[in-house]
């Protein structure tokens, strides 16, 4: 880290990448990785699995709009609500005795991972000094890549006990969570230039203009999350219907945090291109992905590429967002990317139900195909609007 960060800047943003590690990869985008395990034990089929994590995106998008509404208030409160709401989700779902109680825990739990994100932008910008603030938004905002690595290492030590997997990530969420309080201390009374939970540098909230310009991504973040789904909640179960060895599957979910992961890497070169560009590169590896996740489920190495090719695009994909927010207007791009973000887990809700219906009607197969085809009309949004724009002009 760079030498501009003070000792309690360093602490503080390791425990928030910790908060967001807990709350999306180890407990939220988790669900997915012991769904097989835990519908066998349940006795819940495809469509409940569908509805389930459907029902946690939405929590998840009540959970943001909370954040992003009171963030610049109680930043604090946020981040204490995040870590009961996930670790204790966590924690009921190890214990829950039907799929009616594990299906409500998860939805509550997910909410955790909506809180975070808006709290920790509102206390890094309060507590970390001006010329290390966008580096370290950048390293609490990538925990989402390791978490899902820690989860992934979890399932390998304790699957077929779940139960376990998910008492540790409760476990793990509480006391990470809590070092993020202990770490965030109290408000340093810091005067603010901007307040990200308004959206808005100048105090207003955007204009019905700016509504207008972003009806493109506002599309494009939708279909992408509807399309994605099918990985998020039915990714390793498709891998486990095909006959790959367990420890196969759960590499393969570890994977796909590695692809995240390496989004750090190539940042530089796709902070190059416009957002158009990168939203259509970054959405045409994520719609490869899912199409040889669905089709190619027994063929070990094609899936494990797949898999870390999908983290990368996936991942990269909300930076794209963030990039075309920006360039539609800077002064409103936290409310750009906190509008986007929650479109996009919104199109997931919707995704999660409809493939949990197709699974069980038409096989993963060809549910992975249709989401593949929405992810790649995603991409292909921008290149249209330019073509339309070119004809006009």
């Amino acid at each position: 880290m760079k030498r501009s960060f003070s000792s309690s800047d360093r602490i503080l943003v390791a425990t928030g990448l910790g908060t967001i590690a807990a709350t999306y990869g180890l407990v939220r985008l988790a669900l997915g990785l012991y769904l097989p395990d835990v519908q066998r034990d349940l006795g819940f089929g495809a469509a409940v699995g569908g509805a389930v994590s459907s029902g946690a995106s939405v929590l998840y998008c009540v959970g943001a709009l909370v954040g992003f509404v009171s963030a610049g208030r109680s930043a604090r409160r946020l981040v204490a609500a995040a870590t009961l709401a996930a670790g204790l989700g966590a924690v009921v779902m190890a214990a829950a005795p039907t799929a009616l109680v594990f299906g409500a825990a998860a939805v509550v739990a997910s909410t955790g991972a909506g809180l975070a994100s808006p709290a920790l932008v509102q206390l890094v910008r309060e507590r970390v000094a001006a010329e290390g603030r966008s580096r370290a938004q950048a390293v609490v905002n990538a925990g989402t890549g390791p978490g899902l690595v820690v989860a992934g290492l979890l399932a390998l030590l304790l699957l077929p006990e779940w139960r376990a997997a998910w008492t540790a990530a409760g476990a793990v969420t509480l006391l990470v969570g809590a070092a993020t309080l202990l770490a965030a201390g109290r408000p340093s009374g810091r005067p603010a230039t901007e307040n990200p939970s308004s959206g808005t540098s100048a105090g207003r909230w955007p204009d019905r203009r700016w509504v207008v310009a972003h009806r493109v991504p506002v599309v494009a973040a939708l279909a992408f999350g509807a399309g994605s789904a099918v990985v998020w909640t039915f990714g390793r179960a498709a891998l486990v219907d095909a006959g790959l060895p367990v420890a196969v599957t759960i590499v393969a979910w570890v994977a796909i945090g590695l692809g995240g992961a390496a989004v750090t890497v190539t940042a530089r070169w796709t902070s190059g291109l416009t957002a158009g560009r990168q939203w259509a590169i970054t959405a045409v590896a994520a719609a490869a992905a899912v199409l040889a996740i669905g089709t190619v489920p027994g063929v070990a190495p094609v899936v494990l590429v797949a898999c870390a090719v999908f983290g990368w695009g996936y991942t990269a994909a909300t930076g794209a967002l963030i990039a075309w927010t920006t360039e539609v207007d800077a002064a409103h791009a936290a409310a750009g990317t906190s509008m986007l973000f929650v479109l996009l887990v919104a199109g997931q809700a919707v995704g999660a139900a409809v493939a949990g219906s197709f699974v069980g009607l038409l096989g993963t197969g060809a549910t992975c195909t249709a989401a593949a085809v929405v992810v790649l009309l995603a991409a292909a949004l921008p290149l249209a609007r330019r073509r339309r724009a070119a004809r006009v002009a």
